[in-house]
């Protein structure tokens, strides 16, 4: 599919909920070494509510406004951290969509890049930090070039999850500077943030919706 109408939007984010479903437990695995454990529960209950959100809280012909009052529920339901941060990043890319009516490569551009944008703001983190940003402003950079040069839909969600899988990568050299992951960085050497993992489950997940 070349653009999602509004209406088609739960669609788009089903393979979201799909790969979260899927990875839960090996994110909780990575978690339990850095974190709470609980990464892959949060992710798979807010994923998987999120295309029902959007569909109770639809805005005719207005993609963006519709994401940001899903994203306000999925906030509500997984207020963890890492809920928070996703909630957020979804917020922001609905304000960057708003008054769009279709979901489409330049469209996706601008929301990932929004994503990455509300992410940091929200965690107040820099790239280099080994935080899920590592994953998604790669992600968004590359999605921005694709779209730059007409790529199709397929293709920016395409080079969008070769940038997340490189950001990710990129973390098992960096040091973790909040939150218990910092407490046990002395273990993180060589091992991928949990976080940027989420990310790059996020992108899959959406291109699986895609590509299907």
């Amino acid at each position: 599919m070349e653009k999602y109408g509004v209406e088609q939007l739960p669609e788009l984010f089903e393979g979201a909920a799909a790969i979260f479903a899927e990875k839960k437990d090996e994110l909780c695995a990575m978690d339990a070494n850095m974190g709470d454990g609980d990464l892959g529960l949060t992710m798979n209950k807010g994923f998987a509510a999120l295309p029902d959100f959007i569909r109770q809280n639809t805005e005719a012909g207005d993609a963006g406004k519709t994401l940001m009052k899903a994203a306000m529920k999925m906030a509500a339901l997984v207020p963890s951290t890492m809920g928070t941060l996703m909630s957020s990043g979804i917020m922001e890319g609905g304000k960057a969509l708003k008054g769009c009516g279709e979901f489409g490569a330049s469209e996706l551009a601008a929301f990932l890049q929004a994503f990455a944008n509300g992410i940091q703001k929200r965690g107040k983190c820099q790239p280099g930090d080994c935080t899920i940003l590592d994953a998604m402003a790669p992600a968004a950079e590359k999605a921005a070039a694709a779209a730059g040069r007409g790529e199709s839909l397929a293709g920016v969600i395409a080079e969008a999850l070769e940038g997340a899988r490189e950001g990710v990568e990129a973390t098992k050299d960096m040091i973790p500077k909040y939150g218990k992951a910092a407490v046990f960085s002395a273990k993180a050497s060589g091992i991928a943030d949990q976080g940027a993992m989420a990310a790059m489950y996020l992108l899959e997940g959406l291109k699986n919706s895609i590509c299907s």
